[in-house]
């Protein structure tokens, strides 16, 4: 039997981190919110005490699910780091497709959207950044010996982040997954061009 109470709180997450991700944070109002959710007011306020904090809820949930949702299945469908990294990025462009090009990272709407007087927001929203770059940068230090000597991983995995917000932003606004497609294309040849200037490589 499922825990009423839990039902009830749960439905009230899933519906926010739905409509915070369809129409945005300050878009979505309490009252819808509830409809979709099927609670009432006071059941709302019996789990949380501000739609603020369903908001950190949902970002906590995120942080959550990072492993087992993104990184964990694509690093096990690559062996390579090269590849893991690719196939973390081939998760968003199916996400892209799959929504017609109206995916948006719900993360990046979110920390543009956010007041930045919001602290506790902000810090959820770049630990979760934080996490996405933490896994591509594992799969930078298993790279390590075939790059070269200087690189700075670090710089490295922000770099791809920042591609792949970039080219999701970009397709959902030109409604076509090409902008995606060249930014992933640029990113390899990125990586192609490391991975050549390393000692050792034909192009060395």
């Amino acid at each position: 039997m499922i825990n009423s109470r839990h039902s009830t709180r749960e439905r009230l997450v899933d519906s926010a981190r739905y409509l915070f991700w369809e129409r945005g944070f300050a878009g979505t109002s309490m009252a819808e919110l509830l409809t979709h959710a099927e609670v009432n007011s006071g059941s709302f306020y019996h789990f949380f005490d501000s739609k603020e904090a369903l908001l950190r809820e949902v970002l906590q949930g995120y942080l959550e699910l990072l492993r087992p949702m993104v990184v964990d299945p694509a690093f096990a469908a690559a062996e390579e780091p090269v590849g893991r990294i690719f196939a973390i990025l081939q998760g968003y462009r199916e996400r892209i497709v799959a929504t017609d090009c109206k995916y948006g990272c719900p993360l990046g709407r979110l920390a543009l959207e956010i007041d930045p007087e919001n602290a506790p927001a902000h810090e959820l929203i770049a630990r979760n950044f934080q996490g996405w770059i933490e896994a591509i940068r594992e799969c930078l230090e298993d790279l390590r010996p075939m790059l070269p000597e200087k690189t700075d991983l670090d710089a490295l995995a922000t770099y791809v982040l920042v591609v792949m917000e970039g080219g999701v932003m970009l397709s959902r606004s030109y409604r076509s997954v090409e902008p995606f497609d060249r930014a992933i294309a640029q990113l390899r040849e990125h990586f192609r061009l490391l991975l050549d200037q390393a000692p050792g490589s034909s192009a060395a």
